[in-house]
Protein backbone atom coordinates (compact mmCIF):
# COMPACT_ATOMS: atom_id res chain seq x y z
CA UNK A 1 0.00 0.00 0.00
CA UNK A 2 1.32 3.45 -0.93
CA UNK A 3 2.25 5.93 1.76
CA UNK A 4 -0.61 7.89 3.29
CA UNK A 5 0.86 11.23 2.17
CA UNK A 6 1.00 10.01 -1.44
CA UNK A 7 -2.79 9.75 -1.51
CA UNK A 8 -3.29 13.51 -1.27
CA UNK A 9 -0.73 14.26 -3.94
CA UNK A 10 -2.28 11.77 -6.37
CA UNK A 11 -5.85 12.94 -5.84
CA UNK A 12 -4.91 16.62 -6.20
CA UNK A 13 -2.94 15.93 -9.39
CA UNK A 14 -5.97 14.15 -10.84
CA UNK A 15 -8.28 17.00 -9.80
CA UNK A 16 -6.22 19.69 -11.50
CA UNK A 17 -6.67 17.84 -14.79
CA UNK A 18 -10.27 16.65 -14.53
CA UNK A 19 -12.16 19.14 -12.33
CA UNK A 20 -15.37 20.71 -13.53
CA UNK A 21 -15.60 24.49 -13.74
CA UNK A 22 -18.34 25.18 -11.19
CA UNK A 23 -19.19 28.74 -10.10
CA UNK A 24 -18.96 28.09 -6.35
CA UNK A 25 -15.39 26.88 -6.85
CA UNK A 26 -14.36 30.29 -8.19
CA UNK A 27 -15.08 32.13 -4.95
CA UNK A 28 -14.20 32.03 -1.27
CA UNK A 29 -17.30 34.01 -0.33
CA UNK A 30 -18.72 31.94 2.59
CA UNK A 31 -22.29 33.02 1.81
CA UNK A 32 -22.06 31.72 -1.77
CA UNK A 33 -20.34 28.53 -0.64
CA UNK A 34 -22.92 27.90 2.09
CA UNK A 35 -25.72 28.53 -0.41
CA UNK A 36 -24.24 26.04 -2.88
CA UNK A 37 -23.75 23.38 -0.21
CA UNK A 38 -27.36 23.64 0.99
CA UNK A 39 -28.69 23.48 -2.58
CA UNK A 40 -26.50 20.46 -3.39
CA UNK A 41 -27.71 18.46 -0.40
CA UNK A 42 -29.73 15.62 -1.97
CA UNK A 43 -29.44 17.36 -5.37
CA UNK A 44 -27.32 16.65 -8.44
CA UNK A 45 -24.93 19.37 -9.60
CA UNK A 46 -26.62 19.70 -13.01
CA UNK A 47 -29.99 20.21 -11.35
CA UNK A 48 -28.75 22.53 -8.61
CA UNK A 49 -26.71 24.83 -10.85
CA UNK A 50 -29.62 26.91 -12.15
CA UNK A 51 -31.03 27.29 -8.63
CA UNK A 52 -27.68 28.50 -7.30
CA UNK A 53 -27.43 31.09 -10.07
CA UNK A 54 -31.02 32.24 -9.49
CA UNK A 55 -30.44 32.64 -5.74
CA UNK A 56 -27.23 34.64 -6.00
CA UNK A 57 -28.82 36.86 -8.63
CA UNK A 58 -31.95 37.43 -6.54
CA UNK A 59 -30.14 37.57 -3.17
CA UNK A 60 -26.50 38.61 -3.78
CA UNK A 61 -25.86 39.02 -0.03
CA UNK A 62 -26.95 37.20 3.09
CA UNK A 63 -28.76 40.36 4.23
CA UNK A 64 -30.91 40.41 1.11
CA UNK A 65 -31.82 36.75 1.64
CA UNK A 66 -32.64 37.46 5.29
CA UNK A 67 -34.95 40.32 4.30
CA UNK A 68 -36.84 38.30 1.68
CA UNK A 69 -40.43 37.13 2.14
CA UNK A 70 -40.81 33.46 3.07
CA UNK A 71 -43.00 32.77 0.05
CA UNK A 72 -40.46 34.31 -2.34
CA UNK A 73 -37.72 32.02 -1.03
CA UNK A 74 -39.95 28.95 -1.32
CA UNK A 75 -41.11 29.94 -4.78
CA UNK A 76 -37.50 30.29 -5.95
CA UNK A 77 -36.77 26.86 -4.43
CA UNK A 78 -39.77 25.27 -6.15
CA UNK A 79 -38.90 22.00 -7.87
CA UNK A 80 -35.81 21.19 -5.79
CA UNK A 81 -37.67 19.24 -3.12
CA UNK A 82 -36.66 18.77 0.52
CA UNK A 83 -38.21 22.15 1.31
CA UNK A 84 -36.92 22.13 4.88
CA UNK A 85 -33.60 23.12 3.30
CA UNK A 86 -35.13 26.35 2.00
CA UNK A 87 -36.76 27.11 5.35
CA UNK A 88 -33.48 26.44 7.19
CA UNK A 89 -31.62 28.56 4.64
CA UNK A 90 -33.90 31.52 5.25
CA UNK A 91 -33.88 31.06 9.03
CA UNK A 92 -30.08 30.90 9.11
CA UNK A 93 -29.71 33.99 6.91
CA UNK A 94 -31.79 35.94 9.45
CA UNK A 95 -29.74 34.52 12.32
CA UNK A 96 -26.45 35.55 10.67
CA UNK A 97 -27.75 39.08 10.22
CA UNK A 98 -29.09 39.29 13.77
CA UNK A 99 -26.35 37.44 15.70
CA UNK A 100 -23.26 37.96 13.54
CA UNK A 101 -23.98 41.42 12.10
CA UNK A 102 -24.37 39.91 8.66
CA UNK A 103 -20.85 38.43 8.67
CA UNK A 104 -20.67 34.67 8.11
CA UNK A 105 -18.92 32.96 11.06
CA UNK A 106 -15.37 31.81 10.28
CA UNK A 107 -15.06 29.22 13.06
CA UNK A 108 -15.88 25.55 12.40
CA UNK A 109 -17.81 25.06 15.66
CA UNK A 110 -19.81 28.26 15.10
CA UNK A 111 -20.61 27.21 11.54
CA UNK A 112 -21.79 23.80 12.77
CA UNK A 113 -24.29 25.49 15.11
CA UNK A 114 -26.18 26.98 12.16
CA UNK A 115 -29.53 25.38 11.38
CA UNK A 116 -29.38 22.92 8.51
CA UNK A 117 -25.58 22.63 8.76
CA UNK A 118 -24.12 19.30 9.85
CA UNK A 119 -20.58 17.98 10.17
CA UNK A 120 -20.01 17.66 6.43
CA UNK A 121 -21.46 21.05 5.44
CA UNK A 122 -19.55 22.81 8.23
CA UNK A 123 -16.29 21.19 7.09
CA UNK A 124 -16.98 22.14 3.48
CA UNK A 125 -17.66 25.80 4.32
CA UNK A 126 -14.72 26.00 6.75
CA UNK A 127 -12.27 24.59 4.20
CA UNK A 128 -13.58 26.15 0.97
CA UNK A 129 -14.20 29.63 2.38
CA UNK A 130 -11.51 29.89 5.07
CA UNK A 131 -9.04 27.10 4.10
CA UNK A 132 -9.38 25.54 7.56
CA UNK A 133 -8.10 21.98 7.96
CA UNK A 134 -11.37 20.06 8.33
CA UNK A 135 -11.95 16.97 6.18
CA UNK A 136 -15.24 16.60 4.33
CA UNK A 137 -17.06 13.30 4.45
CA UNK A 138 -19.92 12.90 1.99
CA UNK A 139 -21.22 9.96 -0.02
CA UNK A 140 -18.51 10.36 -2.65
CA UNK A 141 -15.75 10.35 -0.04
CA UNK A 142 -17.20 7.32 1.77
CA UNK A 143 -17.19 5.43 -1.54
CA UNK A 144 -13.62 6.37 -2.51
CA UNK A 145 -12.13 5.53 0.89
CA UNK A 146 -14.09 2.33 1.43
CA UNK A 147 -13.02 0.96 -1.96
CA UNK A 148 -9.37 2.02 -1.96
CA UNK A 149 -8.70 1.03 1.66
CA UNK A 150 -11.11 -1.94 1.66
CA UNK A 151 -13.16 -0.71 4.63
CA UNK A 152 -16.22 -2.87 5.30
CA UNK A 153 -17.59 -0.92 8.27
CA UNK A 154 -21.14 0.34 7.61
CA UNK A 155 -20.97 4.01 6.64
CA UNK A 156 -24.25 4.70 8.47
CA UNK A 157 -23.00 3.33 11.79
CA UNK A 158 -21.42 5.39 14.57
CA UNK A 159 -18.28 3.24 14.49
CA UNK A 160 -18.06 3.49 10.72
CA UNK A 161 -18.49 7.26 10.58
CA UNK A 162 -15.85 7.74 13.27
CA UNK A 163 -13.37 5.47 11.46
CA UNK A 164 -13.87 7.17 8.09
CA UNK A 165 -13.58 10.66 9.59
CA UNK A 166 -10.34 9.77 11.37
CA UNK A 167 -8.89 8.31 8.17
CA UNK A 168 -9.99 11.30 6.11
CA UNK A 169 -8.39 13.71 8.56
CA UNK A 170 -5.17 11.66 8.41
CA UNK A 171 -5.14 11.89 4.62
CA UNK A 172 -6.08 15.58 4.53
CA UNK A 173 -3.47 17.90 3.07
CA UNK A 174 -3.24 20.35 5.98
CA UNK A 175 -1.60 23.01 3.80
CA UNK A 176 -4.25 22.77 1.08
CA UNK A 177 -7.40 21.46 2.77
CA UNK A 178 -9.79 23.19 0.36
CA UNK A 179 -8.01 21.74 -2.67
CA UNK A 180 -7.83 18.25 -1.14
CA UNK A 181 -11.51 18.25 -0.15
CA UNK A 182 -12.63 19.39 -3.59
CA UNK A 183 -10.38 16.79 -5.18
CA UNK A 184 -11.56 13.74 -3.25
CA UNK A 185 -15.24 14.64 -3.69
CA UNK A 186 -14.74 15.26 -7.42
CA UNK A 187 -12.91 11.95 -7.78
CA UNK A 188 -15.92 10.16 -6.28
CA UNK A 189 -18.35 12.13 -8.44
CA UNK A 190 -16.56 11.57 -11.77
CA UNK A 191 -14.21 8.59 -11.48
CA UNK A 192 -15.07 6.30 -8.57
CA UNK A 193 -18.80 6.43 -9.28
CA UNK A 194 -21.39 4.09 -7.71
CA UNK A 195 -22.21 2.17 -10.90
CA UNK A 196 -19.80 1.29 -13.69
CA UNK A 197 -16.67 3.02 -12.34
CA UNK A 198 -13.91 3.17 -14.93
CA UNK A 199 -11.39 1.18 -12.91
CA UNK A 200 -9.13 0.47 -15.89
CA UNK A 201 -8.24 4.17 -16.22
CA UNK A 202 -7.90 4.79 -12.47
CA UNK A 203 -4.40 5.60 -11.21
CA UNK A 204 -5.30 3.92 -7.88
CA UNK A 205 -5.91 0.56 -9.59
CA UNK A 206 -2.67 -0.95 -8.27
CA UNK A 207 -3.46 0.13 -4.70
CA UNK A 208 -7.26 -0.31 -4.60
CA UNK A 209 -8.23 -3.08 -2.18
CA UNK A 210 -11.76 -3.38 -3.57
CA UNK A 211 -10.47 -3.86 -7.11
CA UNK A 212 -7.88 -6.45 -6.10
CA UNK A 213 -10.46 -8.41 -4.09
CA UNK A 214 -13.28 -7.98 -6.64
CA UNK A 215 -15.40 -6.01 -4.14
CA UNK A 216 -15.89 -2.76 -6.05
CA UNK A 217 -19.65 -3.19 -6.21
CA UNK A 218 -19.93 -4.41 -2.61
CA UNK A 219 -18.47 -1.26 -1.09
CA UNK A 220 -19.39 0.92 0.67
CA UNK A 221 -21.64 -0.99 3.06
CA UNK A 222 -24.82 0.34 4.65
CA UNK A 223 -26.49 -1.33 7.61
CA UNK A 224 -29.83 0.42 7.54
CA UNK A 225 -32.38 -0.16 4.82
CA UNK A 226 -34.82 2.62 4.06
CA UNK A 227 -38.45 1.80 4.85
CA UNK A 228 -40.59 3.39 2.17
CA UNK A 229 -44.17 4.47 2.72
CA UNK A 230 -46.98 4.91 0.21
CA UNK A 231 -49.35 7.88 0.48
CA UNK A 232 -52.41 8.56 -1.66
CA UNK A 233 -53.25 12.20 -2.48
CA UNK A 234 -56.49 13.07 -4.25
CA UNK A 235 -56.44 16.75 -5.21
CA UNK A 236 -59.63 18.69 -5.89
CA UNK A 237 -59.10 21.43 -8.48
CA UNK A 238 -62.20 23.44 -7.59
CA UNK A 239 -62.87 26.30 -9.98
CA UNK A 240 -65.50 28.99 -10.36
CA UNK A 241 -65.23 31.14 -13.48
CA UNK A 242 -61.53 32.11 -13.65
CA UNK A 243 -60.80 31.37 -9.99
CA UNK A 244 -59.45 28.28 -8.24
CA UNK A 245 -59.24 27.20 -4.59
CA UNK A 246 -55.81 26.65 -3.03
CA UNK A 247 -54.58 25.99 0.50
CA UNK A 248 -51.33 26.67 2.35
CA UNK A 249 -49.80 23.57 3.94
CA UNK A 250 -49.18 24.74 7.51
CA UNK A 251 -49.15 21.33 9.20
CA UNK A 252 -45.88 19.64 10.17
CA UNK A 253 -45.65 17.46 7.07
CA UNK A 254 -43.98 17.33 3.68
CA UNK A 255 -44.09 20.56 1.66
CA UNK A 256 -44.75 22.70 4.71
CA UNK A 257 -45.65 26.32 3.83
CA UNK A 258 -46.13 25.50 0.15
CA UNK A 259 -49.56 25.76 -1.48
CA UNK A 260 -51.62 22.96 -2.93
CA UNK A 261 -55.24 22.26 -3.86
CA UNK A 262 -57.88 21.00 -1.41
CA UNK A 263 -56.80 17.47 -0.58
CA UNK A 264 -58.41 14.19 0.34
CA UNK A 265 -55.74 11.77 1.52
CA UNK A 266 -56.66 8.10 1.70
CA UNK A 267 -54.82 5.18 3.27
CA UNK A 268 -54.78 3.20 0.04
CA UNK A 269 -55.82 3.37 -3.57
CA UNK A 270 -59.56 3.96 -3.26
CA UNK A 271 -62.46 2.81 -5.39
CA UNK A 272 -63.87 5.72 -7.40
CA UNK A 273 -67.39 5.29 -6.03
CA UNK A 274 -66.11 5.53 -2.46
CA UNK A 275 -63.88 8.47 -3.31
CA UNK A 276 -66.69 10.35 -5.02
CA UNK A 277 -68.71 10.12 -1.82
CA UNK A 278 -65.80 11.63 0.10
CA UNK A 279 -65.67 14.46 -2.44
CA UNK A 280 -69.40 15.13 -2.00
CA UNK A 281 -68.87 15.43 1.75
CA UNK A 282 -65.91 17.79 1.48
CA UNK A 283 -66.61 21.01 3.41
CA UNK A 284 -66.18 23.14 0.27
CA UNK A 285 -68.63 21.05 -1.79
CA UNK A 286 -71.20 19.66 0.61
CA UNK A 287 -74.73 20.77 -0.33
CA UNK A 288 -73.34 22.80 -3.25
CA UNK A 289 -74.00 22.59 -6.98
CA UNK A 290 -70.93 21.39 -8.90
CA UNK A 291 -69.80 19.20 -11.79
CA UNK A 292 -66.93 16.74 -11.92
CA UNK A 293 -65.44 17.46 -15.34
CA UNK A 294 -62.30 15.35 -15.37
CA UNK A 295 -60.42 12.73 -13.36
CA UNK A 296 -56.73 12.35 -14.10
CA UNK A 297 -54.85 9.08 -14.05
CA UNK A 298 -52.87 8.36 -10.88
CA UNK A 299 -49.30 9.69 -10.96
CA UNK A 300 -46.46 8.28 -8.89
CA UNK A 301 -44.21 10.95 -7.34
CA UNK A 302 -41.06 9.57 -5.69
CA UNK A 303 -39.61 11.24 -2.60
CA UNK A 304 -36.63 10.05 -0.54
CA UNK A 305 -38.62 7.85 1.84
CA UNK A 306 -42.12 7.70 0.40
CA UNK A 307 -44.03 7.34 -2.84
CA UNK A 308 -46.93 9.73 -3.41
CA UNK A 309 -49.72 8.44 -5.65
CA UNK A 310 -51.57 11.50 -6.88
CA UNK A 311 -54.82 12.01 -8.77
CA UNK A 312 -56.46 15.29 -9.78
CA UNK A 313 -60.21 15.86 -9.86
CA UNK A 314 -61.35 18.85 -11.94
CA UNK A 315 -64.48 20.26 -10.32
CA UNK A 316 -66.46 23.22 -11.65
CA UNK A 317 -68.75 25.01 -9.20
CA UNK A 318 -71.95 26.72 -10.32
CA UNK A 319 -71.68 29.29 -7.54
CA UNK A 320 -68.76 30.97 -5.85
CA UNK A 321 -67.47 28.70 -3.08
CA UNK A 322 -67.55 29.86 0.50
CA UNK A 323 -64.20 31.23 1.67
CA UNK A 324 -62.83 30.28 5.06
CA UNK A 325 -59.54 30.68 6.90
CA UNK A 326 -58.12 27.47 5.43
CA UNK A 327 -58.52 28.29 1.75
CA UNK A 328 -57.70 31.04 -0.73
CA UNK A 329 -59.64 31.78 -3.91
CA UNK A 330 -57.12 33.00 -6.48
CA UNK A 331 -57.18 33.61 -10.20
CA UNK A 332 -55.99 30.68 -12.27
CA UNK A 333 -53.61 33.02 -14.10
CA UNK A 334 -51.92 33.86 -10.77
CA UNK A 335 -51.08 30.29 -9.70
CA UNK A 336 -47.44 30.90 -10.65
CA UNK A 337 -47.24 33.42 -7.80
CA UNK A 338 -47.63 30.63 -5.24
CA UNK A 339 -44.92 28.11 -4.41
CA UNK A 340 -46.31 24.63 -5.01
CA UNK A 341 -44.91 21.08 -4.81
CA UNK A 342 -43.30 19.77 -7.97
CA UNK A 343 -45.94 17.09 -8.42
CA UNK A 344 -48.56 19.85 -8.86
CA UNK A 345 -46.52 22.23 -11.02
CA UNK A 346 -45.61 19.35 -13.31
CA UNK A 347 -49.30 18.48 -13.71
CA UNK A 348 -50.20 22.12 -14.36
CA UNK A 349 -47.52 22.38 -17.05
CA UNK A 350 -49.67 20.09 -19.21
CA UNK A 351 -53.19 20.71 -17.88
CA UNK A 352 -53.43 24.38 -16.91
CA UNK A 353 -55.53 25.26 -20.00
CA UNK A 354 -58.20 22.80 -18.85
CA UNK A 355 -58.85 24.62 -15.58
CA UNK A 356 -59.22 28.09 -17.10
Amino acid sequence: MFLMEEFGNKIIEWYKIHKRDLPWRNTNNPYFIWLSEIILQQTRVDQGMSYYLKFIEEFPTVKELANAEDEKVLRLWQGLGYYSRARNLHFTAKLIVENYNGVFPADFQEIKKLKGVGEYTAAAIASFAFNLAHAVLDGNVFRVLSRIFGIDLPIDSTKGKKHFLELCNQLLDKKNPALFNQAIMEFGALQCVPKNPNCSSCFFIGNCTAFSKNKVFELPIKSKSLVRKNRYFNYLIITHQQNVMIKKRTENDIWQNLYDFPLIETESSTDFTELKQKIKNHDLLKNKSWTLEKVSPSFKHVLSHRDIYTSFFHIKMDEQPSINANYILCQVSELDNYGMPRVITRYLDFNLAEIN
